[in-house]
């Protein structure tokens, strides 16, 4: 039997765990002084290590030293930590405890922190101190104002309350209890509180380690923050195939490819936003492989453009995987390494065996292959909706499938398509238009580093299709002309031509997957009017394009 072969059985075996801890325990068992965690800091000589015989030790250790201080099993615990070896440690001792969990991004602030811990009635709040600029125990002073009752707060950043675990009650059994509540990113709605099982984050971390498939010599890496539902998927992916993990606390780029290529990664990415900024930074040392021992970059979380993905491949030197998840289920689809370069380029990939996706009429009606829908999904690996009941309620249809708000087909391959978002499309004149759609053909542009589409309130048609651009360093100033000809030229219809166009130096994007926040976006040029380029160079933004071809810079005419 191969290598592979032999992890891959490995990993199914350990994938019968019925909980988080019994994996920790059967993987620490297995591949005690192999190991798990890497923590690259910017001088080499701060790096850390922790085997996972190590990582099981410390966790119940801790989890010890927190029972001393009055912890129970039936209290919930709110964390915001940054992506570090002591956050691994304390959310593995909270499993061992069996206390209900719920991680909050280290981006979030006081309106986020005092929704999380009113919502779950939180009994504990773990913070970091002083990190990065924010006073987060000031922080906590604040929130626990605001909160009846008011949770005990712990600094637990570089050291962690450490006991005999000989008082400890015995770990949970059942793994099918909710004892996890992620929360979503709040890119379209406020955020909501997503409840987890150790099932489900057992079942999405499987997934993603049958469709990614590590081999025994790889080495992972998690760049951004452990508290997005990502990070147990990470995890769990990790414990099943026994391979490390490098973990970057700041994740900024140039600084952070010297911890790359010193682990000698193979495997990196996160999402969109992660193979863009690789990208980059490759362009600006051609003839030199980025990070050399790097073989595969996969993500999701963002859409991904098709020629986003040539480039990669051709650039990075490296294989690209693109997925399809969400917190309400966080590995979904995943491109398969021995795809063709058409499916890995133009869909999310397929699902595993134990994911169910229906794509549906809006009554829940099912679509055959090829037709264009609503995305639903069923599986272990689903949460057990959300926190306000009302919200599940809406979630779910009769059949217990989740309905995701996401629009796409299947294709007889089985693979999936993604074409936007309910949320997200323009309905002009009366006519729908997938804002993704025209995203895709944008980032095409050679001026363009990337876009965000966006319907804007107008009198007149109901909403008018606005681009927002970013633009790669050096790249010269772009017109909506210029947009609308690119557009024209690549067959997209006229009455999907953006009709204003806004250039910024940055879009908004949130601290975990770097997803664009588009509610931001329709708050500032609803709100504006139209701002044109930041620095004040003008406006772009003009009428909407003709039928018969005009320009968008000037006339009346519309579609």
């Amino acid at each position: 039997m191969s290598a592979v072969a032999h992890a891959q059985d490995t990993a199914h075996a350990l994938g019968t765990s019925r909980t988080l801890w019994e994996l920790v325990t059967r993987r620490a068992a297995l591949t005690p002084d192999a190991p798990a965690l890497l923590q690259a800091a910017d001088d080499p000589d701060d790096d850390r290590a922790l085997t996972f015989g190590a990582l099981r030790e410390r966790a119940e250790r801790t989890a010890a030293g927190l029972y001393e201080r009055g912890l129970r099993p039936a209290h919930t615990v709110a964390w915001q930590l940054p992506t570090r070896i002591e956050t691994v440690v304390l959310s593995l001792a909270l499993a061992r405890l069996g206390v209900r969990q719920t991680p909050l991004i280290p981006g979030h602030r006081d309106r986020e922190v005092t929704l999380a811990l009113r919502a779950t009635g939180a009994a504990w709040y773990l913070h970091p101190g002083e990190w990065r600029g924010t006073d987060y125990a000031a922080l906590a002073a604040r929130v626990r104002q605001r909160t009846d009752p008011a949770p005990r707060t712990l600094t637990a950043y570089d050291t962690l309350p450490e006991a005999d675990p000989g008082p400890l009650p015995p770990p949970p059994r059942d793994g099918t209890a909710v004892r996890w509540i992620y929360w979503t990113s709040g890119t379209t709605s406020a955020p909501r509180g997503v409840r987890h099982t150790d099932r489900s984050l057992l079942a999405g971390g499987s997934c993603l380690a049958h469709a990614l498939r590590p081999r025994p010599d790889d080495t992972g890496s998690l760049a951004f923050p452990y508290a997005h539902i990502g990070g147990p998927d990470y995890l769990v992916m990790v414990l099943l195939c026994g391979f490390p993990a490098v973990l970057f606390e700041k994740f900024a780029l140039p600084r952070a490819l010297a911890g790359y290529r010193r682990h000698h990664v193979t495997i990196a990415g996160g999402s969109t936003a992660f193979y863009t900024m690789f990208l980059a930074e490759q362009r600006k040392r051609p003839g030199e492989k980025l990070i050399p021992s790097l073989r595969l970059l996969a993500g999701g979380g963002a859409a991904k453009p098709a020629e986003l993905y040539h480039e990669v491949v051709a650039e990075l030197g490296c294989a690209l995987t693109h997925g399809y998840g969400m917190t309400e289920a966080p590995m979904i689809t995943m491109g398969d390494p021995d795809d063709t370069p058409h499916h890995l380029a133009t869909t999310e990939g397929r699902p595993p065996a134990a994911m169910e996706i229906r794509v549906t009429a809006p009554d829940g009606t099912p679509l055959p292959p090829g037709s264009e829908g609503e995305v639903r999904l069923r599986g272990e690996a689903v949460c057990r909706g959300y926190l306000d009941e009302r919200q599940t309620a809406e979630a779910f249809d009769a059949e217990g499938f989740l309905i995701t708000g996401d629009l796409g087909r299947l294709l007889e391959s089985g693979h999936l398509v993604l074409t936007g978002r309910t949320k997200d499309i323009i309905i002009r004149k009366g006519e729908n238009i997938a804002a993704k759609e025209i995203e895709q053909l944008l980032y095409e542009h050679p001026a363009v580093g990337d876009a965000a589409v966006i319907g804007l309130p107008d009198p007149e048609r109901g909403e008018r299709v606005c681009a927002v651009i970013e633009q790669p360093p050096g790249a010269p100033p772009v017109t909506l002309d210029d947009l609308t000809a690119h557009l024209r030229g690549l067959g997209l219809a006229t009455y999907k031509l953006p009709e204003q166009l806004e250039v910024v130096d940055a879009l908004p994007r949130n601290d975990a997957l770097r997803k664009v926040l588009k509610y931001k976006l329709r708050e500032r040029f609803g709100r504006e009017g139209g701002s044109g380029r930041e620095g004040g160079s003008g406006r772009v933004a003009g009428p909407a394009p003709g039928d018969g071809g005009g320009t968008a810079s000037g006339g009346a005419a519309t579609p």
